[in-house]
């Protein structure tokens, strides 16, 4: 079973790819561990539905568009973190960034998602902002390490069918980017 400190150790040894199309708009997410002892679980969120939205009503990592008050991403990954969950990740430890991820369809707006790695010492209350997220909730990896969880769903989008890789955990499915998020940071941790 992977630890903290394996993950501690994977992740600092080289930084995330960025990759990313200049024209794109930058954004963050905040991928939260815990380990107890149960092993790591990581925290998503449910995004509240909003009209116009196109991630409206997915699971993902707390995070979002970076604004013109941040320093840098890292920053927006914390900020929006706090914003959505009330978790506040100044004290965490930071682990680093993955690579970046960009939206595969060309119907989402243009960005570019950077996820940052952070380890809590303890699991805090987290206080979901309305306006932003429905519910937040811990997956532990064992989960999402069982090839039971993976899957393959058709979604119609547009009126076209297709099919994605996704995760079905707890009633839930996490697919788009923060399915390909989690597959890159599992592979990353236990390659």
């Amino acid at each position: 079973m992977t630890t903290l400190a394996h993950i501690r150790r994977v992740i600092g040894s080289r930084p995330g790819v960025v990759d990313h199309d200049p024209a794109a708009r930058p954004a963050a997410v905040a991928v939260i561990l815990h380990e107890d002892q149960d092993g790591i679980s990581a925290l998503f969120i449910k995004r509240a539905e909003q009209l116009g939205d196109p991630w409206s009503g997915q699971i993902a990592f707390p995070g979002g568009r970076f604004e013109v008050g941040d320093a840098d991403l890292l920053s927006t990954a914390i900020r929006e973190a706090r914003e959505e969950t009330g978790i506040d990740l100044k004290e965490a430890e930071q682990l680093g960034a993955l690579d970046d991820v960009n939206p595969r369809s060309p119907h989402l707006p243009p960005i570019f998602v950077r996820p940052f790695v952070f380890a809590l010492s303890r699991r805090p209350p987290h206080t979901n902002s309305p306006a932003e997220v429905q519910r937040s909730f811990w997956i532990p990896f064992k989960t999402l390490i069982d090839p039971a969880t993976s899957t393959q769903i058709t979604m119609t989008l547009r009126g076209i069918p297709r099919t994605f890789t996704a995760y079905k955990v707890e009633g839930e499915v996490i697919w788009g980017m923060t399915e390909r998020i989690v597959r890159l940071f599992l592979e990353r941790i236990t390659a």
